[in-house]
């Protein structure tokens, strides 16, 4: 593992009216796992786009060295052809297409213009065979789950003979199992000779697979750790992150919690798809003002389905139940109408849901509410800019200005835009879906004060989160959900991950 594969030298790439990177070096040795860490916006997805041709020689500076040799990729297909392949956080799947389809997409075996699908098909049997994908060739990328289209997008990089696997967040949205699933399969292509770089947030993982550390900070490399040479905290990283020691991942809160706010009773949802098969069961749960509830549960539990048919029926179909707020029953059976009784949903999927990332931040800040800077139908700029500015400000935006297109964004910084967009409906009760997540852990401190600011001005906040840690350190009860039921509520002298789990085990029991 001492042969350097790897060499990037001096990289520095500007974007107007910023420089992503300043003179970056790292170095990746043969067979090894690299990881590249750093808060969002310090440069690690544009390093990885500089390596692999996303943006090509002549639009930075600095110099790329593959297997001792000085390159220059035009295109992605330049640094592909070298056996160089990322996948991005998105992943580049066509849904509609089937497995083999997707694999060849582009590199199909065909003779004189004709596809040879037997030998398409045996191929991509081999290659699921090798990641572990149980799934035929003919299925459909739309049936699959999220880990298992991740195995797919990996199959495609081995079908191009890769020698250096980037992936960019490959766990973001996998549960705890696929996760555990993809990393084992990342150690097996390192016991057969493969280099891989991982760029990920979540730190406990980075240290179960890294060789090396690469930290990256604004834009500059902080330095690299090895992993075998001693054992690295999660603390010697973020501090390399952050430039600071973090002493507490969660900043206090002191908040005197009110009235009851937000009641939801009997709450039965029908599946959205499956319409005859009743996926919520009599849900019941209450948010005070000033209080941060946290609602955990594994994957396919039904807590964001809870939280989107609540929000204006957008999920599900023959919902019933009751929606009281002050203890008077509320109409929440559109969007328009939640937002009128108080309530506001910040998605778990802002990229698709939450922006319109080809629009700048002063126009998805103000999306949600245009009654607030209009007149007679016609929207004041001037109000909506001074409101965006404001919130720019109030949430600390990083952006050269009101005018950026929220695609240009970090990760961390999108989320402050969709959070931007909810707070300004001056919502009641605030119900956030995975809110940190692909954040780095800077960008997450900042989003928990946030969260404990709209506390202690009398909001009630309800939380969905995938990361036990996150509720336990943030929240004031904790209710547990397990095959659409709420199935316990834990004070927060109650609650460990230990009696989160216990409750969902007992309650799998009975049902």
């Amino acid at each position: 593992m001492d042969k350097i594969i790897l060499e990037m030298r001096g990289i520095t790439k500007t974007f107007p009216g910023v420089k992503a990177l300043n003179d970056v070096s790292f170095k990746v040795r043969q067979g090894e796992i690299h990881a590249l860490v750093g808060e969002n916006g310090a440069g690690k997805s544009t390093l990885m786009k500089v390596l692999s041709g996303v943006y090509p020689a002549g639009t930075f500076d600095g110099e790329i060295l593959f297997d001792g040799e000085a390159r220059r990729f035009g295109k992605i297909s330049d640094s592909e052809h070298l056996g160089i392949i990322i996948i991005h956080q998105e992943l580049a799947l066509v849904p509609l297409l089937s497995i083999a389809e997707n694999i060849f997409l582009g590199n199909e075996i065909a003779e004189r213009g004709v596809i040879n699908w037997q030998q398409t098909f045996a191929r991509t049997q081999e290659l699921l065979d090798k990641v572990g994908l149980k799934e035929p060739p003919s299925a459909l990328i739309n049936d699959i789950g999220v880990g298992k289209q991740q195995l797919v997008e990996i199959a495609k990089a081995l079908s191009k003979k890769v020698r250096l696997l980037i992936l960019d967040e490959p766990t973001a949205s996998l549960n705890e199992k696929d996760s555990d699933a993809l990393l084992e399969l990342l150690m097996e292509f390192r016991r057969q000779g493969m280099t891989s770089i991982i760029i990920s947030h979540k730190l406990n993982e980075i240290r179960k697979v890294a060789d090396q550390i690469t930290i990256l900070r604004d834009g500059g490399t902080v330095g690299t750790l090895d992993c075998h040479k001693e054992e690295i905290s999660e603390d010697t990283i973020i501090k390399g992150m952050v430039g600071r020691d973090m002493e507490d991942r969660y900043p206090p809160r002191d908040v005197p919690i009110g009235e009851t706010i937000l009641e939801v009773k009997n709450w039965n949802v029908y599946h959205q798809n499956h319409r005859d098969r009743k996926f919520l069961h009599d849900v019941a749960f209450h948010v005070r003002a000033g209080e941060v509830v946290g609602i955990a549960g594994l994957m396919g539990a039904g807590r964001t389905e809870t939280a989107m048919s609540i929000f204006g029926r957008s999920w599900g179909h023959k919902i019933t139940g009751d929606v009281l707020m002050h203890g008077k029953p509320v109409d929440v059976g559109t969007i328009p109408k939640a937002i009128e009784a108080g309530l506001a949903y910040v998605t778990e999927d802002r990229k698709h849901l939450g922006l319109v990332l080809i629009n700048n931040i002063k126009d998805n800040t103000t999306l949600a509410n245009l009654d607030g800077v209009s007149s007679m139908g016609v929207i004041d700029e001037h109000k909506e800019g001074k409101i965006a500015t404001d919130y720019r400000t109030k949430l600390r935006i990083r952006s050269h200005s009101i005018y950026q297109e929220t695609v240009n964004l970090s990760g961390g910084n999108q989320q402050k835009v969709v959070l931007s967009k909810w707070l300004f409906t001056n919502p009641e009760v605030l119900i956030l879906d995975e809110p940190t997540r692909g954040i780095d852990v800077g960008a997450k401190y900042e989003i928990y004060s946030i969260i404990n600011q709209l506390a202690a001005e009398g909001k009630g906040i309800l939380m969905i989160s995938s990361e036990m840690p996150e509720l336990l350190g943030t929240c004031d009860r904790i209710y547990v959900m397990n095959e659409g039921r709420i199935v316990a509520e834990l004070s927060k002298q109650e609650a460990s991950q230990e009696s989160i789990m216990r409750a969902i085990m007992r309650s799998g029991e009975k049902h």
